[in-house]
């Protein structure tokens, strides 16, 4: 594993602008209302899915997130240790939802360009076992080294999986605040929900689709400018309002749509792919 920081004229190996987006649904996970906005009903749980994106430009796309690990889901004690606490547990069909959705959009991972995660909970660096070990995968600096003084000792605490991340192979680069990553996709520091969560800015030709992932859950907390119920550091919670906040600056603005990363009825995830 190589871990570096990004360079000032870098940019991921596509040209040219995103073409289209592909939303993918990789899981689910039953939430308490209250985890995913503040103020929820702690009685109510919400079947959430569990996303990640394809950006496809002309010469290759980016993965943004990339769900759970399924064979750490399938081991029994790994499964237990890392996904059943806190009346949660991962969802996920049968075989490998990620390698077979990228398939059947007829995307190849010998095409893929660029990796980027929001953040290192279970449910978003599952899939970084697919990535070949010459395409980068981008995290914010803050967000990365945070995860990498989790143990997998800790890891359920943290609700992280560090094997995921750290493992050997990967081409990880450090990023800090917004940075476009190529153009037409920009991450943007989201940061609360994590050490150093971030979104992502997508500009297609007819709409900008702004990725909220964790920073938001619910399209209410988006159009509220509530945080989500939950920070993995308490001290956190400030920053994770100025984030809230920022999106719904965004969402304000025409011709941008903000994403929650969670809602179980926001329409975008059940889309197979938008232009």
């Amino acid at each position: 594993m190589s871990v570096r920081a990004w360079g000032p004229a870098e940019a991921l190996a596509v040209t040219g602008r995103p073409l289209r987006i592909h939303p993918m649904v990789v899981g689910y996970e039953p939430i308490r209302e209250d985890i995913s906005i503040i103020g929820g009903d702690d009685h109510v749980f919400l079947l959430e899915p569990v996303t990640a994106t394809a950006v496809v430009y002309a010469d290759g796309w980016v993965l943004l997130d990339s769900g759970f690990n399924v064979d750490v889901i399938r081991d029994p004690e790994e499964r237990r240790y890392y996904f059943n606490y806190d009346s949660y547990t991962a969802l996920v069909p049968p075989g490998d939802p990620l390698p077979e959705q990228v398939a059947a959009l007829g995307l190849e991972w010998s095409r893929l360009r660029g990796c980027a995660i929001s953040h290192v909970h279970v449910d978003h660096t599952g899939g970084l076992r697919f990535v070949p070990a010459d395409v980068p995968v981008v995290f914010q600096r803050a967000e990365y080294e945070f995860g990498a003084t989790i143990s997998p000792t800790m890891g359920g605490d943290y609700a992280a999986v560090p094997k995921d991340y750290l493992r050997d192979g990967l081409d990880i680069v450090l990023i800090e605040g917004d940075v476009e990553l190529s153009p037409g996709l920009t991450a943007i520091d989201t940061a609360g929900h994590t050490p150093g969560h971030q979104s992502f800015v997508v500009e297609l030709a007819s709409r900008t689709v702004v990725l909220a992932c964790d920073a938001a859950d619910l399209r209410k907390n988006i159009v509220e400018a509530i945080p989500c119920g939950t920070q993995m550091r308490p001290e956190d919670a400030a920053a994770a309002q100025t984030a809230v906040d920022r999106l719904r600056e965004l969402d304000e603005r025409p011709g941008v749509e903000v994403w929650p990363g969670h809602d179980p009825e926001w329409w975008g995830w059940k889309e197979r792919v938008v232009e």
